[in-house]
């Protein structure tokens, strides 16, 4: 700890009331009874230095004694008989050298050679010389290439035994063989220096048999010769040696205690090595002896110079420490007399049992002793442990005189009157020292502990002899201890981890045997056999620790909020593991309540004041320079430094029942929340007055920083509400974010289309694109665009449901403006590329005016008609595709909006439909342009090629039809959406298109489209005369433009499908002429005059001569004559099937089969009219052949597997739609009479109304009314239709879309008419009367269901007159 800190701690006035008597410093005073100089301690502790000196075991030097020298007998022993033993050895892999162990003896033997080992016996000349001659022949190539082969131990040591031998032999005589020895001896060595690798490298544990074995050899080796480090130990001249005991020198070199006692005193050698001399005399082991005897004298008479009872709480307690006196004492005597024999002779010739020191009885260790000097050091200098008898016979005893027992501070020697205070100063002085000492190593850091340093070896040491023999308690020496070290961590000299090492190191178990664990844990816990001194010393030291350390908790706890704060754990640690858990001290609730609430307010006035910088770091001055930035770097710091105390503190929240956290967000959020609120409505106005606007990415960050902050607001203080609404300041942003939106997603859509090329994205050039390689980039790029928009709003995890679903309310409306924009787009491209003109064409278009005329003419008078194949652009086919998919993603987006959410929400926040009136603003007319009668022919050829074109009063044009060609009774079958604010008057155009010139009118009509009229809702037909020939159907459907999110995106998938459906018309329309002419009254015609002969043409002009019966065509000219429709849908279809999708691909064959149906229906019956038709009817055989083709084609849609029967074309629930059903009961009244149709007509009229008039009587919905309305007064007016709307609503989703179309296929079924038979009656000239009156009946029936349909809407609504407002749904 700094000196700082302590000096700030010291004058902090918020814990005045945990500060003793109203100090501030750790600083504490504990009464002593003696008032002890440095000198003094010093002297004393010089004493017992030199006392041990004194009495430690003497060193023994070895002498050696030469002898006269002896003739020695010896024989050589046999190499051969020897080596035997290594022949029995089982483990073959012990007979074996190791790997590597050739290059490890080669490089020992070179170390012999040059005289590098260390054992003397490898230093003589002889023994190098035979080492040298087998080192030349170990190191001859084949030799060692051998033997590392080979690795054998017999070959090593005969190999060496010979070399030896001959190196032995030079020079001797053939009768001298004292060499025969020094073989053995030589091979000897050598054994023991493969024995020496072998355990150097730990070879010798997987081969413990061989080392064994070796060991054996080199026994046997010297068996007839002396130790061969003899000669250079005794000189080579034999003899004896005797051990004598080294004389004392008395010089302080030799003191190791003493040294320490002059280091931690500051004394230099020479001063002590003085004091010593002086003293000597005095300071002897006699006078040592004496002081134990006065001892336990004084211990016998219960004097204050020892421990009496009065000292302990408890009589027992006394006792037991009194009797372990007893032994230490013996103990310590028998180590004087054993140092110094002569101390027990005695003048009284008494003699004493010789005792040995392990005779001291299990009571030796009760004190607390000599098992406190073992603790903390295993002291070598030990000068109580006798090792051999002592003769005590000497010893007398002490006078008894109780005068001379009580003279003060001449009584001990070496023990001091206060022992107690001159031991704390040694202790003082001794953990100063060391903990000064840079020498002194450090213990080793682990995982729990770091590296601390307390008392060194050697000041352990002196304490334990000091103790020893001053005879301080061992509990004692604990209090001491703790109170020397809570002194120096008061006056900052020692860290907290050196106090908690202090405390660790007195509740160490003992090192030694289990007993004396046992016995010291027992004294050190149990506080009854502590003497009542030590007892209060340590409440005192545990007390003034306690307030020492909640000073120095509360300060780290101040610094709880900094980037790198000091731990509390350490000082929580210290507390809970060595303050509260000791039994001695007492803790009060109370005082740890007030230290609670004390720290908790510091903490909540340091958050106050570290916000106050933040605000002052990151806001500006200027308000005028105010930004959201500012704010978002503010909050930004708030809940960093919340997550970061969060974390921090996870496992352990609070520090002595403060929490940081909940100081930190008491205090700092609900500051920031207010400050926030006003900041960002400043920042609001004043931009505001500027006229500018705060960019919307800074309204989102701030957002989000926000909403972080109320998160963590709201956990941390769950009863208490936010400062304010953030979405209510900040929802401005967002609908400024939609507006910007929405006014740029036309030129996103733009652009999409205009980077596209409309090709298939194929992976590999060449290879068959997959399902979703078959649309382009720009569909994928607009909902890409789309989904970006939608999720930039998610991600804000706007927590206002309100607000959320009216933002994509909004949205979808923005979507749906695109996916308008889009099909607009795209559909122009696809019409312009459907439009060109055929090769033919543009020859045609390059001809002369009369050579046109002329081609006119000759086609007129050959009546040919040309029917050429449509080449058809990829592009177009990637178009479709693009709407295909443009209609699957916006059915996964209406999904992942959770629309039908957001429509709950709206309306559990809206009031009721009678609590409000709803103005409407927008009115969505829905205008299907049908079918057209009887029109004015304009080609020469006596037909039109019609088409409608819608337009307002300002000649606005707003829709146009595709075209039909050569052909009168047109069928269009195409929608479009009108909005309007209001009445609206449309004219309808039919124009004839010519390929040359202008275009020809055909006539004109008109029709208002007032709101008032469709208060209903029903759809109505009108049919609406032409100003020249003929009439035009509409069926008119009106719809409030809703602000809601159903209705948007209904909007936009009824745009989707519309786009769909009209681009798939302009695909079949190009194969439909070739449907009309293959399948027209023509080509029936042509099929049943195959064969006819000129006999049969001349009896056609005798019509009175009986005809015979014509044969007709067979089934195989039937099947022939749609060949080449079959081929041409082919070669079509293979075209179409290589871009198109599947589900594209089938909506294509539907269409046709759709058109199929409608020109087969028009070779049966005309369409449906008040009016008589000129068409012929049918016989039995035409009839008959058209079925026929009818259901070739439905098996040729429906393309079914001959052997896997699957279904590769359209599916049966298409194929069997309600006009294939129509078609299928045309057998059974096409020839039925006239006045039986009428009866069925009216049959089904009847039950119809019938129906209806149930259906009302249940209230439910309105039943299907009247299914066409014909011309006169209702056809200008307009009925009804039987036939629901396909509303906006019905159409939000793919799910819907299919029921809707269920629902319309089960009714047609369910639901059975007359108009069949109407049309069939059209071809009967007397049934005109019937059709009149037929008409007239539907449209008092639609009128009347028509206006009850109104008044129940107005009673739904709320009762009493229309008010004109619009329903919700």
């Amino acid at each position: 700890m700094s000196t700082s800190s302590h000096t700030r701690r010291a004058s902090h006035p918020r814990i005045g009331s945990i500060q003793r008597n109203g100090r501030a410093s750790r600083e504490g005073s504990i009464s002593r009874k003696r008032i002890v100089s440095q000198n003094d301690a010093y002297t004393y502790a010089l004493r017992a230095a030199y006392l041990s000196y004194l009495l430690q075991p003497r060193t023994r030097r070895t002498q050696h004694v030469p002898a006269p020298p002896k003739p020695v007998q010896r024989s050589a022993s046999s190499i051969h008989d020897l080596m035997k033993d290594f022949s029995l050895i089982r483990d073959s892999k012990s007979k074996r050298f190791p790997h590597k162990f050739m290059d490890e003896l080669e490089k020992r033997l070179a170390g012999v050679l040059m005289g590098k080992e260390k054992s003397p016996e490898f230093q003589e000349a002889a023994v190098k010389r035979s080492f040298a001659a087998f080192f030349n022949a170990f190191t001859e190539q084949s030799f060692k290439k051998r033997m590392e082969k080979d690795r054998r131990v017999e070959d090593l040591v005969l190999i060496f035994f010979s070399n030896a031998t001959k190196e032995l032999q030079k020079g001797k005589q053939p009768a001298d063989d004292s060499w025969k020895l020094m073989a053995d001896r030589h091979l000897a060595l050598f054994i023991r220096l493969i024995s020496l690798i072998l355990k150097e490298h730990e070879w010798s544990r997987d081969r413990p048999e061989l080392t064994n074995r070796l060991a054996t050899l080199e026994t046997k080796l010297l068996t007839n010769d002396q130790d061969l480090t003899a000669e250079s130990t005794n000189g080579g001249a034999g003899g004896s040696t005797v051990e004598v005991l080294v004389p004392l020198s008395h010089e302080v070199k030799d003191m190791p205690l003493v040294q320490v006692v002059a280091r931690i005193f500051g004394r230099t050698h020479a001063q002590a090595q003085s004091d010593i001399e002086s003293n000597k005399s005095t300071w002897t082991a006699r006078a040592a002896l004496q002081d134990i005897k006065t001892y336990r004298s004084l211990l016998e008479l219960n004097s204050r110079k020892t421990l009496r009872s009065d000292d302990f709480d408890l009589e027992d307690a006394y006792e037991t420490w009194k009797k372990a006196e007893g032994p230490d004492l013996t103990q310590m005597i028998l180590a004087i007399v054993q140092a110094h024999p002569e101390l027990a002779k005695s003048s009284y010739g008494q003699s004493t049992p010789q005792t040995h020191p392990a005779a001291g009885g299990s009571e030796a260790s009760d004190s607390g002793y000599s098992e406190s000097s073992r603790k903390m050091s295993t002291s070598e200098f030990s000068t109580y442990v006798t090792d051999q008898p002592a003769d005590m016979s000497g010893i007398t005893p002490l006078d008894s005189n109780p005068a001379f027992l009580e003279k003060d501070d001449e009584t001990f020697t070496f023990i001091p009157p206060e022992s107690r205070a001159y031991y704390r100063i040694i202790l003082s002085n001794a953990l100063s020292y060391d903990l000064k000492d840079d020498s002194l190593p450090p213990s080793e850091a682990t995982k729990e502990t770091p590296a601390l340093k307390l008392l060194s070896k050697q000041s352990t040491e002196l304490l334990n002899e000091i103790c020893l023999r001053w005879r301080m308690p061992y509990v004692s020496r604990i209090a001491l201890f703790l109170d020397v070290i809570r002194e120096k961590f008061l006056e900052q000299e020692v860290s907290l981890d050196t106090l908690d090492a202090a405390f660790d190191f007195i509740k160490a178990p003992l090192p030694d045997n289990r007993k004396d664990v046992n016995q010291m844990t027992l004294l050190l816990f149990d506080r009854t056999r502590w003497t009542l001194q030590d007892f209060a010393l340590n409440q005192q030291i545990l007390k003034s620790l306690h307030e020492a350390l909640l000073r120095d908790l509360y300060d780290v706890a101040q610094r709880c909020y900094e980037q790198k704060p000091p731990s509390v754990g350490q000082i929580i640690y210290v507390l809970d593991h060595h303050i509260y858990d000791d039994p001695s001290f007492s803790k009060s609730p109370e005082d740890m309540a007030a230290f609670s609430a004390q720290l908790s307010e510091g903490l909540r006035e340091k958050a106050f004041s570290l916000y106050k910088e933040y605000l002052a770091k990151f806001l500006p001055q200027e308000q005028e320079t105010w930004e959201f930035y500012h704010v978002m770097e503010l909050g930004k710091a708030v809940v960093t430094l919340a997550n970061r105390i969060q974390k921090r503190y996870r496992k352990n929240a609070e520090i002595m029942g403060a929490n940081p956290l909940a100081a930190l967000v008491e205090t700092m959020l609900p500051l920031f929340a207010e400050d926030a609120r006003d900041i960002v409505a400043r920042i609001l106005q004043l931009s505001a007055n500027k006229g500018e606007e705060v960019p919307i990415e800074d309204g989102f960050g701030l957002y989000g920083e926000l909403v972080e902050i109320r998160r963590i607001h709201s956990e941390a203080l769950p009863k208490v509400e936010f400062a304010f609404r953030i979405e209510d300041l900040l929802a401005d942003f967002v609908w400024r974010w939609i507006k910007m939106t929405e006014e740029t997603i036309t030129s996103w859509v733009d652009e999409a289309v205009k980077q596209d090329n409309f090709q298939v994205r194929t992976s590999t050039p060449g290879q068959i694109p997959t399902e979703e390689e078959r649309h382009s980039v720009s569909v994928i790029d607009v909902f890409a665009s789309f989904n970006q928009t939608i999720d930039r709003i998610v991600q804000l995890n706007w927590d206002n449901d309100l607000q959320y679903a009216k933002f994509m309310t909004a949205l979808a409306k923005v979507v749906g403006n695109g996916i308008a924009r889009y099909c607009d787009v795209v559909e122009q491209r696809f019409s312009k590329e459907m439009d060109r003109l055929t090769p033919e064409q543009e020859a045609s278009a390059n001809q002369s005016r009369q050579e046109k005329w002329m081609q006119l003419a000759k086609d007129a008078w050959s009546n040919k008609e040309k029917i050429e194949p449509f080449q058809f652009f990829p592009e177009s086919f990637v178009k479709l595709n693009n709407i295909d998919f443009a209609v699957r993603q916006l059915d996964k987006l209406e999904h992942e909006v959770n629309v039908d959410a957001c429509v709950d929400v709206i309306e559990r926040n809206t009031p009721p439909v009678t609590l409000r009136q709803r103005k409407v603003n927008n009115y969505v007319f829905t205008i299907k342009i049908v079918e057209a009668e009887d029109l004015k022919a304009c080609d020469a050829n006596g037909s039109s090629d019609p088409y409608v074109v819608l337009g307002d009063e300002y000649q606005k044009r707003l829709a146009k039809t595709r075209i039909i060609y050569a052909n009168l009774n047109p069928r269009w079958d195409e929608t479009v959406d009108i909005t309007t604010q209001g009445p609206l008057n449309i004219i309808a155009t039919v124009w004839d298109w010519d390929m040359m010139g202008d275009h020809d009118c055909v006539g004109r009509t008109s029709i208002k489209l007032d709101p008032s009229h469709f208060s209903d809702f029903m759809p109505r037909e009108y049919w609406l005369d032409l100003d020249t020939q003929g009439r035009l159907l509409l069926r008119v459907s009106m719809e409030g433009e809703r602000d809601d999110i159903q209705f948007y995106f209904g909007k936009a998938f009824r745009t989707l499908k519309r786009t769909e459906r009209d681009m798939t018309r302009k695909i079949t329309d190009k194969l439909s002429a070739y449907i009309h002419h293959c399948l027209s009254r023509r080509a029936l015609k042509s099929l049943l005059s195959k064969g006819i002969t000129i006999s049969s043409v001349s009896s056609y002009f005798n019509r009175n001569r009986p005809q015979s019966t014509a044969q007709g065509p067979t089934p195989a000219d039937v099947t022939a004559a749609l060949k080449p429709l079959f081929a041409y849908f082919d070669d079509n279809f293979a075209i179409m099937n290589q871009t198109l999708t599947s589900a594209a691909m089938v909506m294509v064959m539907g269409r046709l089969w759709k058109e199929v149906l409608v020109t087969i229906e028009s070779l049966i019956v005309p369409p449906l009219s008040d009016q008589p038709s000129q068409q012929r009817p049918l016989n039995q055989q035409e009839l008959d052949i058209v079925f026929k083709w009818l259901s070739l084609l439905f098996d040729f849609f429906h393309a079914v597997d001959e052997e896997t029967r699957e279904v590769n074309g359209v599916p049966l629930d298409v194929l069997q739609s309600p006009k294939f059903f129509d078609l299928k009961t045309v057998n059974f009244f096409y020839f039925d009479s006239t006045e039986n149709l009428i009866r069925t007509s009216e049959r089904m009229a009847s039950a119809t109304a019938a129906r209806q008039q149930s259906q009302r009587n249940r209230l439910s919905a309105p039943a299907a009314l009247a299914s066409v309305s014909f011309g006169g007064a209702a056809g200008l007016l307009g009925t009804a239709s039987h036939r629901k709307s396909k509303s906006i609503m019905l159409s939000r989703n793919l799910g819907t879309m299919r029921k809707a179309k269920e629902e319309k296929r089960k009714e047609a079924q369910a639901e059975p008419n007359d108009d069949i038979i109407l049309r069939i009656l059209r071809m009967r000239p007397e049934a005109e009367r019937y059709l009149r009156d037929r008409s007239r009946q539907k449209e008092r029936l639609a009128a009347a269901a028509a206006a009850e349909l109104i008044v129940r809407q107005s009673i739904m609504a709320g009762g009493g007159r229309m008010t004109g407002s619009l329903p919700r749904r």
